[in-house]
């Protein structure tokens, strides 16, 4: 059992599920071009969230050994939302059936974010690997941090497109808050105890 719960065959293939379900249903023609914008965002999105809620939660909650499961395999998380956000891009240009088409939308707000946020993907898609890590040493952090506009320009995306805050905060609500909380806790750290001055 513990072999099967630590297979990273079988987590890439739990990633992979709802994509090639999605698929499936667009293939037979189940699924309207235009309707597999909204999964494959909103799934990239999810997993974008869940692959930054990691490292904050293991910063509140210490060490703990689902936490350090999940930090094994939070690379991997953010290689499959960049997947379903490239096959959201897919899909769009093929929903909007030519390059004109996909220019005249470019200076949209909710558009050029969306953009923007997989552009700033891509270098860490590139680099999720062990070898990038070596090879950019100190500097593969830095790459790894672009997480942070790209959820950013994300959380604009879904807010504009769909018209309305709501759908977009629930989701990073969380995210915030864990951040939030952390922030407090640093700071509280950061202050010198009562009795440091008697």
């Amino acid at each position: 059992m513990r072999t099967i719960i630590n297979s990273v065959k079988l987590f890439w293939l739990v990633l992979a599920l709802p994509g090639l379900a999605m698929f499936h249903g667009w293939w037979t023609g189940a699924i309207e071009t235009m309707d597999m914008l909204h999964p494959t965002g909103e799934t990239s999105a999810r997993l974008m969230i869940a692959a930054m809620l990691i490292g904050p939660l293991a910063g509140l909650l210490g060490p703990r050994r689902w936490l350090l499961w999940l930090l094994a395999r939070r690379r991997a998380l953010g290689v499959a939302a960049f997947t379903y956000a490239a096959a959201h891009l897919v899909f769009y240009a093929i929903d909007m059936g030519s390059l004109a088409a996909i220019l005249g939308e470019l200076p949209i707000a909710s558009i050029w974010t969306g953009w923007l946020a997989l552009a700033l993907m891509v270098p860490m898609a590139l680099t999720s690997n062990q070898a990038a890590m070596k090879r950019l040493r100190a500097a593969w952090k830095r790459v790894q941090q672009l997480a942070y506009p790209a959820a950013a320009l994300t959380l604009l995306h879904w807010w504009w497109v769909h018209d309305g805050a709501t759908a977009a905060l629930v989701h990073f609500a969380p995210l915030a808050l864990l951040w939030l909380l952390l922030a407090l806790r640093k700071f509280n750290q950061s202050q010198p105890s009562p009795q440091a001055g008697v």
